[in-house]
């Protein structure tokens, strides 16, 4: 029995639409008693198993691409596994979100132009520059070159997806059906805000997948976040800053809101000013979202102030591995009691260029232990019998499996999460983005070392490998410790993030939650004006006590003379 749905999408003008309805049990399962009390008890058990699922809601996803897909998809097939109706709004310039699915239905809207990050020649030469001028960091000119290399980058993707806003909101049959569809929330990852503004025009409650938004860490838009214990993206420091450091931190925070007000924000605000009216921006709206699931744990992440509707599901793509296939299986297997390296630099930057990777390929091959590296450029020369290279591996599997020693690692997010909740130590190459701040954090724990990708020769690189795998060195027992503390939670972070989203669906919102400081003013939010109130006040009471004073003394000066004059006639 199938139960027949109006696929309106089919008729919106997009591209194309992929659906995929959830049989609806509870209302329309019939059948036939024949048999035993035992075939009786089974199918009315499995009649309740399949009722306890039907009670879902509608969820509509606006997802960016990449490894920020990877662990958004994540979220989808657990919303799905409890029931809920998933539609995905992809481009159909989308390079990781898939137009089929068995866990969601899909819209896709057509994009003129890609974005850059949907891009691997982009991405690689996006990041050959920005190695070029790492080369030369320490200088002034290097620090103006690397972040007029980020601003470009950023200022670039903000327009599109800006544009591609304008075009889903001037699709008017689109819109229409999103409207009548009656969705229960709107899920979406703001580093890219295109989903808040489609939020907002539907009027639907907000869900974040967040880590990071279009102006720094996410932290920073709704929690007090005082910058002498709060490290600024791309500062590298730790909560624990002297006082030059702290200097650093707010030059870092200075040139972060510069990047909102003049390369994130413009295009959005010409959005919300053509769409919400001027007394709207972007910020404001992420402000006002319902429930931010934020991908960190402070098991890794510094401690620092936070929210009420901040939930914390840091690793929560974390799993028990599956069996290798057959080949890679015994591959590993082969290492003997050396055990195997496991390397990849995730799955936007692969390609680091030829120099590097004989330089990697020649440090691995002085390894006694095999090397599992996933590498889509040219076969370096110099690589050694140890090594097999890949063009995909499966990453937690890998990490899961007992003769795993090392992760090397560019210190993308769900590498490093994937890599404490199997307790294995990192040597990290971070290339461009979080991914040194996230090394910072993680040598703090005493879980990993940091090569600098720039300065990389075969003998550091080995020397490093050969330090951590050293047994008698503490990395391994520290990342076992670290990953105990990860575990050690009452509910697992992938089942936190699904119950806050039902909860969030339930109550159509959690306004409860959210502080309403975001619309304050700023110099409301700091107390300025109370402070000036105060101030001022002072000041009155100072000029009101001088005056009185002034008026005093001259009241006596007068009184003396008069008394004076008096005397002498």
């Amino acid at each position: 029995m199938q139960r027949e749905e109006r696929d309106p999408r089919r008729r919106a003008g997009v591209v194309s639409a992929n659906h995929t309805y959830k049989y609806d049990c509870c209302k329309h399962t019939t059948f036939t008693l024949m048999g035993s009390n035992t075939t009786l008890t089974f199918i009315l058990l499995f009649t309740a198993t399949l009722c306890t699922s039907c009670d879902g809601g509608k969820v509509l996803v606006y997802p960016m691409d990449g490894s920020h897909w990877l662990n958004m998809k994540i979220l989808v097939e657990a919303l799905h596994s409890h029931g809920h109706e998933i539609t995905v709004l992809r481009s159909n310039t989308s390079w990781y979100v898939s137009e089929t699915s068995p866990h969601y239905s899909s819209i896709t809207v057509t994009q003129e132009q890609a974005q850059n990050l949907e891009s691997q020649s982009f991405m690689t030469s996006f990041l050959q520059r920005s190695l070029e001028i790492r080369r030369n960091k320490g200088s002034l000119w290097a620090f103006v070159n690397f972040y007029k290399n980020l601003f470009n980058m950023v200022g670039e993707n903000q327009e599109v997806v800006a544009k591609l806003v304008i075009s889903i909101f001037e699709n008017k049959t689109l819109m229409k059906e999103l409207k009548e569809t009656g969705y229960d929330l709107l899920l979406t990852d703001p580093a890219f805000p295109g989903g808040v503004l489609l939020a907002h025009y539907l009027q639907l409650p907000l869900v974040f997948n967040v880590r990071w938004l279009f102006n720094g860490e996410a932290h920073f838009a709704i929690a007090p976040s005082p910058l002498s214990y709060v490290p600024e993206l791309f500062s590298h420091h730790t909560d624990k800053m002297d006082i030059f450091q702290r200097i650093n931190n707010i030059i870092y925070r200075s040139i972060l809101v510069y990047m909102y007000h003049y390369v994130s924000n413009p295009p959005y605000q010409a959005v919300c000013d053509q769409y919400f009216g001027k007394d709207v921006n972007v910020m404001s709206l992420i402000q006002g979202a319902d429930l931010w699931l934020m991908r960190v744990d402070f098991t890794l992440e510094f401690p620092r102030p936070t929210m009420p509707n901040v939930v914390y599901i840091g690793g929560f793509q974390g799993k028990p591995p599956k069996p290798l296939p057959t080949d890679l299986e015994e591959f590993v297997q082969s290492s003997g009691e050396h055990g195997v390296v496991i390397m990849t630099l995730g799955t936007l930057l692969n390609d680091i260029g030829p120099e590097i990777s004989e330089i990697l390929a020649s440090a691995f091959a002085s390894l006694p232990q095999k090397v599992v590296w996933r590498h889509n450029g040219k076969r370096p020369v110099t690589l050694g019998n140890n090594t097999m290279l890949v063009e995909w591996l499966p990453q937690n599997d890998l990490l899961g499996h007992p003769k795993t020693k090392v992760f090397v690692t560019h210190g993308g997010t769900n590498g490093i999460y994937e890599a404490i909740y199997h307790g294995v130590p990192i040597l990290g190459i971070p290339l461009i983005f979080d991914q040194y701040d996230n090394m910072v954090r993680l040598k703090v724990r005493g879980v990993a070392e940091t090569v600098d990708v720039t300065t990389l020769d075969v003998e550091s690189l080995t020397s490093a490998l050969k330090n951590i795998l050293d047994p008698e060195k503490p990395y391994k027992q520290n990342m076992v410790k670290l990953s105990g503390l990860h575990h050690d939670k009452p509910i697992k972070p992938i089942d936190s993030a699904v119950f806050w989203m039902e909860f969030v669906m339930r109550h159509k919102g959690a306004a409860h939650l959210r502080t309403e400081s975001y619309k304050l003013p700023w110099y409301a939010y700091h107390c300025l004006d109370v402070m000036a109130v105060l101030v001022a006040f002072g000041l009155v009471i100072i000029a009101l006590i001088w005056v009185s004073f002034r008026c005093l003394i001259r009241l006596f000066i007068w009184t003396e003379k008069s008394t004076s004059k008096s005397k002498r006639e």
